[in-house]
């Protein structure tokens, strides 16, 4: 049966979710495949290729935002629904953070979320700063969210937490007790609309965004 670019694709997303991105590797995943490593080269010149792939079709449908909202009503959204792709898959954060794809859905996201933000009131010497500002805590949060979810599904987040002296760091354990009591995607919103309310500020916007 002849191999295609899809179902190359399609065994490496599959693959991710079972094995995690460390031990996604194109001869591994030739042998899944029941191929021989170069049957994938024909499709994917390397491995980044083929994570830059992946990386597009993760990102597939995060800019169908609805161009009517507020602008700062669309980037909350826009956060929304990256989390949610990238959530979808095991490491899946990981994946699209370390890429630089130039490929449809992946440029309509910072197309998006910068027009938000023009939308919003702000310069547009300023637009893409703060987009990728907002894109960028994304990002980060949503890495730390499926680094811990990892620990905890083997059984080593409390191989990870360490006793903190009280007298010497008074606010730091308390602290991150809360953050542990609190759900992710708590977190998260407040994350999100600490960058929306301090951008409404900055540009002097009256009202913040209200999907959050």
């Amino acid at each position: 049966m002849r191999l295609h670019r899809s179902d190359v694709l399609a065994g490496a997303m599959a693959m991710l979710e079972t094995d995690g991105l460390d031990k996604l590797t194109m001869r591994r995943l030739a042998g899944v495949l029941s191929v021989q490593p170069s049957a994938l080269y024909w499709h994917f010149a390397h491995k980044q290729a083929l994570l830059d792939a992946m990386s597009e079709r993760l990102m597939e449908g995060v800019g169908d935002v609805d161009p009517d909202q507020p602008g700062l009503d669309r980037l909350a959204e826009l956060a929304w629904r990256l989390r949610t792709a990238l959530m979808s898959h095991r490491d899946g954060a990981r994946v699209v953070s370390g890429t630089y794809v130039r490929e449809p859905n992946t440029l309509r996201v910072g197309q998006v979320a910068i027009q938000a933000v023009i939308a919003a009131g702000a310069p547009q010497e300023e637009a893409a700063l703060a987009a990728f500002a907002l894109l960028h805590f994304v990002f980060g949060h949503t890495i730390e969210e499926q680094a811990r979810d990892e620990l905890v599904a083997r059984g080593a987040w409390q191989e990870h937490t360490v006793d903190i002296d009280a007298r010497e760091y008074p606010d730091v354990g308390p602290a991150l007790d809360a953050l542990t009591a609190t759900d992710s995607a708590e977190r998260f919103r407040y994350g999100v609309r600490l960058i929306l309310d301090g951008l409404a500020a900055r540009i002097g916007s009256t009202t913040g965004a209200t999907g959050l």
